[in-house]
């Protein structure tokens, strides 16, 4: 609220007016500015007759103000140095970023193929919270999806039939990579079972434990196709997302390794099936797509990844109007990644049919 000194007598000395304020320095004009600048952040409102009265002060001490004014002229400019005082505001304190935004950044960057980008933002986010593994699985996931970059993994050809993902050839890691991408892990792990150990339900150190071993799982399966070895790391993934979910269906994210899981062994033969229900491991295509649609809706860092397979479902079941609603909608979301553009690409020549 701004209030206004109001004055009720003559401002001046005889002789001295208004008239005068043209004659005043431009040292007192400039000191005045100041002054009606600080009284209005301070709340006061100085009017055109004060701001006479302080040139006046300024300029020669207020000998040309009546006595009883100068008592005035400092009482109020005692008061606006107090206003002022009071009414600064505290600093503004920076917004700190938490650790599931910046890992938001490392996985939209991871997604656009901008890697370097994406490890920048897991160093911070292990800067600001030592002691969680999750960023440590962020910088293994973006470790694991360069390598798919490089060997083109990820495309429609390897996925769009059981044969064509049967005959899939292994790959080899580049050797700096897969030390990367182990020690990652390797810390995920250690941080979590610290976590576990603390508190068995420790929701976040059972997310980190179904991501630890779905990347295991994924890079077994899809890079050096030890296909035993990729199931082995399902089961124990899938082991832990139960559990979790048990506790906070929430995690969406968690549903990738129950989903996937349920899907890859369900596309197996009836004995493939059997022998592999026999060690634990259940399997059930719809029931998989099912769960990976969860993720694709409601996920958090895996709902894109959990589209690119769904998309390829797609494709293998021929349906390429989905496939292509897909495709275009992780386009729009990830431009600087031409996957989804060359995907399209595929999907529009194919329907163009030959010669035309």
């Amino acid at each position: 609220m701004q209030f206004a000194i109001q004055l009720r007598e003559p401002l001046y000395r005889e002789g001295r007016s208004v008239n005068h304020v043209a004659g005043f320095s431009r040292r007192a004009f400039h000191t005045i500015a100041h002054l009606r600048k600080l009284s209005s952040f301070a709340g006061v409102c100085i009017t055109k007759h004060y701001s006479v009265v302080l040139i006046l002060w300024i300029q020669n001490g207020g000998k040309h103000l009546k006595p009883n004014m100068r008592g005035q002229v400092i009482n109020m400019l005692v008061g606006i140095a107090c206003l002022a005082f009071l009414s600064v505001p505290a600093p503004a304190q920076a917004k700190v970023e938490s650790v599931e935004g910046i890992l938001d950044g490392s996985f939209q960057a991871m997604y656009n193929l901008q890697f370097e980008q994406a490890f920048q933002r897991a160093e911070q986010a292990k800067a600001l919270s030592k002691d969680d593994p999750l960023p440590w699985v962020a910088q293994a996931c973006a470790v694991l999806f360069r390598e798919f970059d490089r060997l083109h993994i990820l495309r429609s050809e390897m996925f769009s039939s059981d044969d064509n993902f049967d005959a899939r050839p292994a790959y080899t890691w580049l050797p700096d990579a897969k030390k990367q991408f182990d020690d990652a892990l390797g810390h995920a792990e250690k941080l979590a079972q610290v976590l576990l150990n603390s508190n068995k339900n420790d929701v976040k150190a059972l997310f980190a434990m179904v991501l630890v071993n779905g990347l295991q799982a994924d890079g077994a399966a899809l890079i050096t196709k030890k296909n035993m070895t990729a199931l082995s790391y399902i089961k124990t993934s899938t082991t832990y997302a139960e559990k979790l979910l048990a506790l906070s269906p929430g995690y969406y994210d968690a549903y990738v390794a129950t989903g996937m899981g349920k899907y890859i062994i369900g596309g197996k033969s009836a004995p493939v099936r059997w022998i592999l229900r026999l060690g634990g491991l259940k399997g059930d295509q719809d029931q998989g797509v099912k769960e990976l649609t969860m993720v694709a809706e409601r996920g958090r860092y895996l709902a894109p990844f959990a589209r690119i397979l769904l998309a390829f479902n797609d494709l293998r079941l021929k349906n390429k109007a989905a496939a292509r609603q897909k495709l275009a909608s992780l386009h729009d979301q990830f431009p600087s990644n031409p996957l989804f553009a060359q995907e399209i690409a595929k999907l529009d020549n194919r329907s163009m049919g030959p010669g035309q």
